[in-house]
């Protein structure tokens, strides 16, 4: 009976034990739960706890979406963010503009100017014009556009300028009107006298052929007068008079010289009352919205590119020229043989002669020669016409005259070789192409992917 009672005890005390050791394992074991649970926690809920970003009224952060909505913000931020966002889409709105009127590269502008606004606002003020040459926000869009170095466009400009501006102010002058509307050819062509639209307008004032001739120019298998920069600009001259008599506002103007008269008044009547360009802004086709405002930009580019350091190219042609009458039929080539002269630069100086030849046999028409050929030309002149079998047969037989067409509108094909720091943008620019062009003569996916050293071919016309 003892010894049972001894093991019993034993037993009694080696479970009092074991549960003790039980109880003194669990004990650190929820301390340590609790003392990591309370270390976590406060973590835990900072990460998730939306925190207010410093100087938001400065700089408002955009939220996910979902994440909060406008009332959430101050009245500051919002209108922060809704001017931001005002301001990129009208912007944006006039970038396909541009790019068809100036820019010959769809890359984005990507300007660094830092010149504060007080600056070009003085600017276009000291540029005293009947022309009203406003500054806002699109105004200056515009401007960086033109002055941007990177595009090499207005340096081309200056150069073309440096001949065709001369001729242009004369007629502005004669015409009575002022001389600033020089600055529409720039963003109509670009001073391009072959120019052509894909609406067919073409020349240097992009005249479409009914309005052409309804303002004297002479349109046919031959002669292209809206390529003639003298007689295209005085057709240009007698139009925009007539649009200066309808509206009395410049502005209004030179909008209706890109849209028509028929959009300006819709938006005119769409406006309720209003009376000028920025009035009628948003009633206007989105294309012509941004063609005042790029006048405004073309002619501060043009007065202060010396500001901005953008130097002029060299002209492409002869800027000392004078100019013969021709009472005879006449063939380019003739001149060029007898004289020595470049057959190109007589087509730059004529440009309104679509096939070379000058068909002088009803009326006379007009041969722009460099200057310092004109006295060899008069004492050449029966030598000259004595070549007419030569090279006039050949063009005067009809079905010669349509494979000179043909010829004419095949593109011819160069090659280049990519060099380090080319864009496609530059080298389009450089050989008078697009780059689209390009692309789909070399069937290129990606505009942006050149590598040095390969191989391009580009395009060029006859």
């Amino acid at each position: 009976m003892k010894t049972a009672l001894r093991y019993a005890l034993l037993l009694t005390l080696l479970s009092i034990f074991c549960l003790d050791a039980s109880a003194a394992r669990k004990r650190p074991r929820k301390r340590a739960k609790k003392n990591a649970a309370e270390a976590v926690a406060p973590d835990t809920v900072y990460i998730i706890k939306y925190v207010q970003p410093v100087d938001t009224a400065e700089v408002p952060q955009r939220p996910k979406f979902g994440e909060r909505g406008c009332t959430d913000y101050s009245p500051e931020v919002r209108d922060s963010l809704l001017s931001g966002w005002y301001r990129r889409n009208v912007v944006a709105s006039y970038d396909d503009f541009f790019d068809r009127y100036v820019s010959e590269d769809t890359t984005a502008n990507g300007s660094d100017d830092a010149t504060p606004d007080s600056v070009y606002a003085r600017r276009l003020q000291q540029l005293v014009s009947p022309v009203q040459l406003p500054y806002n926000p699109i105004v200056r869009g515009y401007i960086a556009r033109y002055t941007n170095p990177r595009y090499g466009t207005i340096s081309r400009i200056l150069g073309l300028s440096q001949y065709y501006f001369p001729l242009i102010e004369e007629e502005l002058i004669k015409a009575d009107l002022p001389v600033e509307l020089r600055a529409l050819p720039i963003i109509e062509s670009a001073l391009s006298t072959t120019a052509t639209s894909p609406m067919g307008a073409v020349g240097l004032w992009q005249f479409m052929p009914a309005t052409g001739k309804s303002y004297g120019l002479e349109i046919n298998s031959f002669v292209d007068e809206r390529r003639d920069p003298v007689q295209a600009t005085r057709a240009a001259c007698r139009y925009l008079k007539d649009l200066y008599s309808i509206y009395h506002d410049w502005t209004l103007a030179i909008a209706a010289y890109n849209c028509g008269p028929g959009n300006v008044n819709k938006a005119l009547a769409r406006a309720g009352g209003g009376t000028t360009f920025w009035d009628i802004y948003e009633y206007l086709p989105r294309e012509t919205r941004g063609y005042v405002p790029a006048f405004v930009g073309a002619s501060y580019a043009y007065a202060y590119h010396q500001q901005h350091g953008i130097q002029s190219e060299n002209p492409p042609m002869p800027l000392a020229t004078d100019t013969i009458r021709v009472t005879r039929l006449l063939h380019l080539g003739q001149v060029a043989s007898t004289l020595d002269i470049p057959i190109e630069t007589l087509r730059t100086l004529n440009p309104q002669y679509k096939m070379d030849i000058i068909p002088a046999t009803i009326k006379s028409y007009t041969l722009v020669l460099p200057q310092h050929y004109l006295c060899q030309y008069i004492a050449s002149e029966e030598e000259i016409h004595r070549k007419d079998s030569t090279y006039l047969k050949e063009y005067i037989n009809p079905a010669n005259i349509e494979k000179k067409k043909l010829a004419d509108a095949t593109p011819a094909y160069t090659t280049y070789t990519v060099k380090r720091g080319d864009t496609l943008g530059a080298i389009a620019r450089r050989y008078r192409t697009t780059t689209a062009q390009i692309m789909k003569l070399n069937k290129l996916k990606n505009a942006n992917k050149l590598r040095e050293g390969q191989r391009l071919r580009i395009p060029i016309r006859r």
